[in-house]
């Protein structure tokens, strides 16, 4: 076996260490103003209602001894502030152990605009339910909505992703024998009352209600006055209509009732990857940080990263001198075998004598990684894809030799990959690298990110570049303070794109992670994947050879 040892254990840089520190604390300071959902108000409102809070709900439901493995924690963020902002899209999604077994669990928060729901918060639903069908997980529905957000209703009713996917997914997640639990904790109005009744069990809570038309729709529409209890109140429900199933006092009632329903259901929990045992680390993870600098352009050897989160810190590199601008290699983690493709982001010097820039894609790393990849997909093992890449190699010598076949050859095996893909973006992740590494276009069953984590189609500095000169192309000569000043502005562009919260917000990535934690996430969603249905061969198509 190929072991990587640890070169840098004894060179420790206090400033670097500092910069971490003030990263994590921003990072952990907007979680925490994130979590406060609609604020202390709107909380206390719904305590005045006898609700629980979307997230006090998640908690009374899980087992005790479950951590709720949350994701979408920074949808929406930074969006909608001309309405007040809409924190975590108004749904709080992840999966939680309810009787020891895994669930994807739903929530609206009604202290953020009465669980509206706005585009950001229906592509978080929906990416919720995509993870649950690809992972055979069942559901738990908290319903608690006023239904669309009226003022933007275009953006959520008629498209392909819109509202009516929500259905669409219940009917195909039901027709695949995975059990969907609605529990209506409040309102439950217009398109929306099609949720819960679309699900296999049907709890509803003293004091909610759900109609298809509320009383002042029903006014309008057919001149009938009917106050909202008496048209689609819990009562009228459970006795007279006969959708709901049960009709519970209150929403802890509501949830014990739920794990009563669970307890009568036999579920399937086959795994297709069994772990073997757990070795931990041989390195702390948090040391690594006082050498590199997450938040600068540095150099660095992304083998360091890999033995902080693998078993026992053993990494079997593979053609470990060829293509090495890619790293690849099979591991253990949490006694789940994996295959590894990180971006490499030292400066190589090939055994030609040529120089190969870190972080770069290059033909031979392109060929390389494409062959691993299409190695862990006939020995049925999971890919962990660890981003810091620039992008593929340009220039005449890239272009005569190739770049562009096997660039396209990588592509298309991570696009035909049959095996679990789990993507985490440690640093910049720029241009089709970003597509090459398994990007949120390839449907990776998990994609997370750092704190210091940038998408976009290139750099800031490279853009500005580029743009400013085309500008300039058009409107002809100007002065230096003018021409500095449209860089500029393409630049602070740029830096807010690409800035990992812009992407979060918009569910570019599932979440993103805190880098010490990393470990645990990777085990955590292997445990998940490890329920999906990953067993099919690969078919590749053409290759460019």
């Amino acid at each position: 076996m190929n072991s990587f040892k640890s070169q840098i254990v004894d060179l420790q840089n206090t400033n670097v260490s500092e910069s971490y520190q003030l990263c994590i604390e921003k990072f952990n300071s907007s979680i925490s103003k994130i979590k406060d959902g609609g604020g202390k108000a709107s909380i206390q409102k719904q305590h005045n209602k006898n609700r629980l809070t979307a997230r006090e709900r998640i908690e009374n439901l899980i087992d005790n001894d479950c951590i709720f493995f949350e994701l979408g924690i920074f949808a929406a963020y930074g969006m909608y502030e001309e309405v007040g902002g809409a924190p975590c899209a108004g749904i709080i999604s992840g999966i939680g152990r309810v009787n020891n077994i895994d669930f994807m669990i739903i929530a609206n928060d009604a202290t953020v605009k009465a669980g509206a729901y706005f585009e950001i918060s229906l592509k978080k639903t929906l990416r919720s339910q995509q993870i649950a069908m690809e992972n055979n997980l069942p559901i738990i529905y908290l319903v608690d909505s006023a239904g669309v957000f009226l003022p933007m209703q275009d953006q959520v009713f008629p498209d392909e992703a819109h509202f009516g996917k929500i259905f669409y997914n219940n009917a195909r997640i039901s027709s695949m024998g995975l059990t969907q639990i609605a529990c209506v904790m409040g309102p439950c109005v217009a398109g929306g009352a099609y949720l819960p009744v679309m699900c296999d069990k049907y709890i509803i809570t003293e004091g909610s209600n759900m109609f298809l038309a509320a009383p002042a729709l029903v006014k309008a529409a057919i001149g009938q006055v009917i106050d909202a209890e008496t048209l689609g109140g819990a009562t009228t429900h459970s006795s007279i209509s006969g959708i709901a199933d049960y009709h519970e006092k209150n929403d802890l009632d509501s949830l014990l009732r739920i794990r009563s329903v669970i307890s009568n259901i036999n579920f399937n929990v086959n795994k297709l990857f069994i772990p073997l045992e757990t070795i931990e680390p041989k390195y702390q993870f948090d040391d690594l940080f006082n050498y590199i600098d997450v938040n600068n352009k540095s150099q660095y050897d992304i083998r360091e990263i890999i033995i902080r989160f693998t078993d026992d810190s053993s990494f079997d590199e593979y053609k470990s001198n060829y293509g090495q601008t890619i790293v690849c290699g099979n591991a253990k983690i949490g006694g789940y075998k994996v295959g590894i493709v990180a971006n490499q982001k030292l400066v190589i010097k090939t055994n030609d004598g040529k120089m190969q820039l870190g972080g770069v894609i290059y033909n031979d790393s392109a060929d390389k990684a494409a062959r691993f990849i299409m190695t862990c997909n006939q020995d049925k093992v999971p890919i962990i894809f660890m981003h810091d890449v620039n992008g593929f190699m340009v220039g005449k010598d890239a272009e005569w030799s190739g770049i562009a076949k096997n660039g396209a050859k990588m592509v298309n095996a991570v696009s035909n990959t049959t095996v679990p893909k789990i993507t985490i973006i440690i640093g910049g992740s720029y241009g089709a690298g970003n597509y090459a590494m398994s990007g949120k276009s390839y449907n990776p069953q998990f994609i997370y990110a750092w704190p210091n984590a940038k998408i976009a189609v290139m750099g800031g500095e490279q853009a500005a570049e580029t743009l400013t000169q085309i500008k300039l192309s058009k409107v002809g000569s100007i002065n230096e303070d003018e021409k500095n000043k449209i860089s500029n502005d393409i630049k602070t562009q740029y830096n807010i794109q690409s800035n990992i919260k812009y992407g979060a917000a918009r569910l570019w990535v599932d979440e993103i992670i805190n880098p010490s934690d990393t470990r645990f996430i990777i085990i955590k969603s292997l445990d998940i994947v490890s329920s999906g249905n990953y067993n099919k061969k690969p078919n590749y198509g053409v290759f460019q050879v």
